[in-house]
């Protein structure tokens, strides 16, 4: 379990955890949620303090503070090693790199637009 907390706007971006279902807890505040099915189906509904919400195991999940103040939950996994897959990240800054043409295929993009997405997703240099 771990509490996580979002600032006005916060965005927890798609992700899935392909080993645990997620659950989380509203303790204040209020988060647009949703999960997308196998059948490219968005589930999505607004829950605010004392509700809960199930994000199936490893199924593409978001959490979104729209409000004007913060909003914290509980979050919860039916396992103990659930992984964290993000998808902006394990498609645009993989090591070694995902090919430019499979990517600019899949999101029928340019060259140009996958090449900007990875400069702003790869790591900072010290």
């Amino acid at each position: 379990m771990a509490r996580i907390d979002y600032a006005p706007g916060g965005l927890n971006a798609p992700h899935t955890h392909p080993r645990a279902t997620e659950m989380v807890f509203v303790l204040e505040g209020a988060l647009d949620v949703g999960f997308i099915t196998t059948g490219n189906k968005l589930v999505s509904k607004t829950i605010g303090a004392g509700d809960v919400f199930v994000f199936p195991r490893g199924l593409v999940h978001f959490q979104k503070n729209n409000g004007a103040g913060p909003a914290s939950v509980i979050s919860a996994f039916n396992s103990q090693f659930p992984g964290t897959q993000s998808l902006a990240m394990t498609l645009f800054a993989a090591t070694p790199p995902v090919p430019d043409h499979v990517l600019t295929t899949a999101f029928q993009v340019g060259t140009k637009e996958v090449q900007k997405i990875k400069s702003r997703l790869a790591p900072k240099k010290a």
